[in-house]
């Protein structure tokens, strides 16, 4: 029974912490919560998600975006 409380609780964590406020993203990913809203204001390719006055970005979305802006160099 305890095991399946901590599964389930597990799992609740991880399904949170797909979606991220500017903060998290910030916290994370060392994005500054202004440079993320002036990428917003100007639509940048980050995908962001606005649920009434909040804004979430999903962590797929923000990786997806650091490997399409990786740079290549040639050795």
């Amino acid at each position: 029974m305890e095991a399946e409380r901590e599964a389930k609780e597990t799992f609740l964590a991880k399904e949170q912490k797909e979606w991220l406020t500017p903060n998290d993203v910030h916290n994370q990913y060392s994005f500054s919560t202004s440079t993320l809203a002036k990428w917003r204001m100007n639509k940048i390719n980050l995908v962001f998600h606005k649920i009434g006055k909040y804004i979430r970005y999903k962590r797929s979305d923000i990786e997806a975006f650091i490997e399409s802006n990786k740079v290549d160099v040639a050795s």
